[in-house]
């Protein structure tokens, strides 16, 4: 086994030790992009723990169920192989799981999305006594974690819970509340990538924060410092106003087209937009709302701005999207799966700009500036995106799905 010294960045150091004497039950670790906390927990201490521990199994959370194979299951992959404990441990794809072959202890792999009966899992011989939140921000709140915990840490004596996860902007969402509480039991560790040795991140990684740095500052302190930079539940802090003259529009050349559906209580919503896919700036400078609006009237007022270009519409309504076809307006279907659309609000929130000609768009850019964080039931800001007065903003995630959708396979991230 290499120097373990070489393998954990130096702000985890006083925390391994605190792990493997336990002086503590729960350790949360937050940072932005960068910051090895996801490498630490899962790569390092979980394997390690399970070799330590002959009773002890454990499992590891993502609130989606589809993010676990690239994310957490490949993180403690990494850390099998760079302990050199590949040989004791054995790989399992269906479900996910890793089996220490000495003992037979199992590390499990959940997803929340997928309505697993947490109370049903139950290990052969002995208990869960490790659990990990990774990306503790997108589980619901405290109830949510306490109903997991109630359901999986039982039956021991010792228990190992995890947290990780980049701060939220919002300083009233959950986690930032709840990390401002003291707990006695809690050992909190801060990191962020400039403490991380250069040569773990990549040039490339170093470039993007620092033009990050230079374009936008607050979502370099956010993202990359792990910072909580907002002071509310806004979203889109991005949005600015802006008059797009008939001239301006003229040298628009990188066109998108989005549409959502509606007909009764909920709008059907077209957007044209101009993407600098340079400087990653969004344009949006025509819309088509309106409530019991029929396909026939929304064809005929769309028509004139989309011509012979393709719209993406809502893959929901494959009926509705054949129609359109079949009437002179070619319209693809957006990619849908678990996580898409958090994933596609939460992309262009972290544009450096989106401009929105207010007098052109005005319900477009009503929509954008007044979206906020969901609550819970005391009114605290929550991570869940509300299903709710989004319509332009689905109308623009269509538009854009496939430029987000190239982006994110050749994205890198390291946590």
């Amino acid at each position: 086994m290499p120097r373990l010294t070489e393998l954990i960045a130096k702000p985890f150091w006083n925390a391994h030790r605190d792990i493997m004497a336990h002086r503590h039950s729960e350790y949360t670790a937050k940072g932005g992009r960068g910051s090895a906390k996801s490498s630490f927990f899962g790569g390092i201490e979980i394997p390690l723990l399970i070799k330590k521990n002959p009773l002890v199994h454990a499992i590891v959370l993502r609130k989606v169920a589809n993010t676990i194979k690239n994310s957490v299951y490949s993180q403690i992959g990494w850390g099998i192989n760079v302990l050199g404990l590949s040989n004791e441990f054995e790989k399992k794809r269906s479900p996910f799981a890793y089996i220490y072959k000495p003992t037979g202890q199992q590390i499990l792999f959940l997803g929340l999305s997928d309505n697993t009966n947490l109370k049903s899992i139950k290990p052969e011989f002995g208990y869960f006594g490790i659990i990990w939140y990774e990306e503790l921000d997108q589980f619901a709140g405290p109830a949510e974690i306490r109903s997991v915990n109630q359901s999986i840490l039982r039956g021991g004596d010792k228990y190992w819970q995890f947290k990780s996860y980049n701060p939220p902007k919002s300083r009233d969402n959950w986690v930032n509340v709840d990390i401002l509480q003291d707990r006695p039991q809690r050992l909190v560790v801060t990191s962020n990538y400039l403490d991380i040795p250069k040569t773990w991140l990549g040039d490339e990684f170093l470039l993007e924060a620092e033009q990050l740095k230079k374009e936008r500052p607050d979502l370099y302190a956010h993202e990359y410092m792990g910072e909580v930079t907002g002071t509310g539940g806004d979203i889109f802090s991005n949005v600015e106003d802006l008059r797009m003259s008939d001239d301006m529009i003229k040298t628009f050349d990188n066109i998108r087209h989005g549409a959502d559906f509606g007909f009764a209580h909920d709008p059907f919503a077209y957007n044209k937009m101009y993407w600098d896919s340079k400087h990653q700036h969004l344009y949006i400078y025509a819309e088509v709302y309106g409530i019991r609006m029929s396909n026939e009237v929304s064809q005929r007022k769309i028509k004139p701005y989309v011509n012979n270009d393709y719209v993406t519409g809502d893959s929901a309504e494959p009926k509705t999207i054949a129609w359109y076809n079949s009437h002179s307006v070619r319209m693809l279907a957006c990619h849908k799966s678990d996580g898409s659309r958090d994933y596609g609000i939460k992309w262009l929130s972290d544009l450096p700009k989106i401009y929105i000609d207010k007098k052109r768009c005005p319900n477009t850019y009503r929509e954008f500036v007044n979206y906020e964080f969901a609550r819970d039931k005391d009114g605290n800001f929550i991570s869940e995106y509300p299903k709710k007065n989004d319509h332009s903003i689905d109308a623009v995630r269509y538009g854009m799905d496939r430029d987000m959708q190239s982006l994110r396979v050749s994205a890198t991230r390291v946590d």
